[in-house]
């Protein structure tokens, strides 16, 4: 069987969203305006953009044998989603959230997703492994181990989803490092200002850093440039998991041989389409749609070159 072009490691969650006019107070009950039942989780929800949009990806992960885990596993396989590497867990509990959306607002009660083993981790099957903060350490080790063995390293692209705080580690052998801006300055606190921080990440060893921010759009730092490349503006229903939906779409539009920079605006792109709906996945556009918004605008790719 030929290598898929993705792996995306880390968390699959069953997530109950929420609508409501305003958040509620303590001890308040408040009827929601929507309700509805999604998939969700940082890797699992790139997994899902990946496959939406053509590229052919698995995911690896553990799930519990509960109910949650079946809807997991479900919700996976129906995107076409390569579940090979989901491991179930007897007697654990699928992860899952609670959220609350509001506006702009939002409140989330989760419980975490276990860890994969790191020999569990199908490092030479597939051209990048996309991680998010559950599949970070195993994945490092997994590499590192197999960096140090006879057979060598795998030779696999590492793209890392840090938008939630990373186990601590270096980031040694990291291709393409996706913080937000609040995440990437909470990383290096001592940086006085975005550039400072890009240069800590890439002295940790990342190659490329893009610190996405969210309807400002997202700052770009390889190869000794900054480059800032606009949001796409369109109605927002919720943006929840539109960050996990552009961390997909990036790998996407670099498997399909997009520039960095013009990735990064098809990333965008998809990202602001996926918030036309509460849940993070159900808008998520398929090739052609992403293909056919692009092709309306008017305007070349949104970049600004800073340095």
């Amino acid at each position: 069987m030929s290598k898929l072009d993705v792996i995306c490691i880390g968390s699959a969650t069953q997530d109950s969203i929420a609508a409501v006019p305003r958040m509620p107070g303590a001890d308040e009950r408040l009827l929601a305006d929507e309700f509805v039942n999604a998939g969700g989780g940082p890797a699992a929800t790139a997994a899902v953009t990946l496959a939406r949009l053509g590229v052919s990806v698995g995911f690896c992960g553990v799930i519990g044998d509960d109910d949650a885990g079946v809807r997991v596993r479900a919700s996976l396989e129906q995107e076409g989603v390569d579940v090979r590497w989901l491991r179930v867990k007897s007697g654990a509990r699928t992860a899952q959230s609670s959220i609350i959306v509001s506006g702009d607002a939002r409140a989330i009660v989760a419980w975490p997703a276990a860890e994969p083993a790191a020999d569990e981790i199908p490092i030479r099957e597939s051209t990048w492994l996309h991680v998010d903060q559950t599949g970070f350490a195993p994945t490092l080790t997994a590499l590192r181990n197999a960096a140090s063995s006879p057979s060598g390293s795998s030779g696999v692209r590492l793209s890392v989803d840090a938008g939630n705080p990373l186990p601590e580690s270096d980031l040694t052998g990291v291709d393409l490092f996706v913080p937000s801006v609040v995440s990437l300055r909470s990383r290096y606190p001592e940086a006085t200002s975005l550039s400072e921080a890009f240069d800590a990440a890439q002295n940790e060893g990342a190659r490329a850093v893009i610190a996405t921010d969210g309807e400002h759009g997202s700052h770009v730092r390889s190869d000794g440039r900054e480059i800032h490349v606009d949001a796409f503006n369109g109605p927002v229903v919720s943006t929840l998991g539109a960050g996990d939906v552009f961390h997909g779409a990036l790998i996407a539009a670099l498997v399909w041989g997009h520039s960095l920079e013009a990735a990064v605006s098809s990333a965008s792109a998809v990202a602001a389409l996926s918030c036309r709906a509460l849940d993070g996945r159900s808008a998520i556009p398929d090739r052609d749609e992403l293909d056919r918004f692009l092709s309306a605008r008017t305007t070349p790719w949104p970049l600004t070159v800073t340095n």
